[in-house]
């Protein structure tokens, strides 16, 4: 997939005019792109459109409007749009109860390790590959980026085979089917 450049991000003042037709465009892509696994992981699969969205948001909270400072960001959130032969995901860990917080997160401990989540397809695994530095020996981050890199093959089978993510973790056992809906969307992201 094509990375974001300069040329793709609008001033602060262009998508202020854009800003509600995009949102709500935006809200049901996502709501395409979200597999819930279970009920402590969601993972909102990126593409160009997502992290777009994401890099116009922050220079508008944040009023971004140097050159320099646009750049960063979209050097910084191009990372997550995916390579032609992988889809990349934002994981969140859902807690809503804040006080239980950090015992949830240390329970989860070993999330980010290879095999933990994955997805499955036609009996295959393709393991979540996690971008270091949202944990440490002693702390889990709630937020993860990851990706997951899938064969010619496997591309080939995404529309008709079984497909699943699923977590396997001591603490934390869970699987989703993708829906067709969400299969002909996230099949996209290999095309482009």
């Amino acid at each position: 997939m094509r990375k974001l450049t300069r040329s793709d991000i609008k001033t602060n003042e262009e998508y202020a005019n854009e800003r509600e037709d995009r949102r709500r465009r935006i809200i049901a892509l996502k709501k395409l792109r979200r597999v819930e696994v279970g009920d402590r992981l969601s993972l909102n699969f990126e593409n160009r459109e997502t992290v777009a969205y994401q890099i116009q948001e922050m220079m508008r909270v944040e009023k971004i409007i140097d050159e320099s400072k646009i750049q960063f960001e979209i050097d910084i959130y191009n990372s997550l749009i995916p390579e032609t032969d992988a889809l990349s995901a934002t994981m969140f860990i859902e807690i809503k109860e804040s006080a239980d917080m950090r015992a949830i997160l240390d329970s989860l401990q070993g999330l980010d390790q290879p095999g933990s989540v994955y997805i499955r397809i036609d009996g295959e695994e393709i393991p979540a590959e996690f971008e270091p530095g949202h944990s440490r020996e002693d702390r889990i981050s709630a937020v993860h980026y990851v990706t997951f890199r899938f064969t010619k093959d496997q591309i080939r089978k995404f529309l008709d085979a079984g497909l699943e993510i699923h977590v396997r973790h001591p603490a934390y056992q869970a699987k989703a089917a993708f829906t067709a809906e969400q299969r002909r969307e996230l099949i996209k992201d290999f095309l482009q």
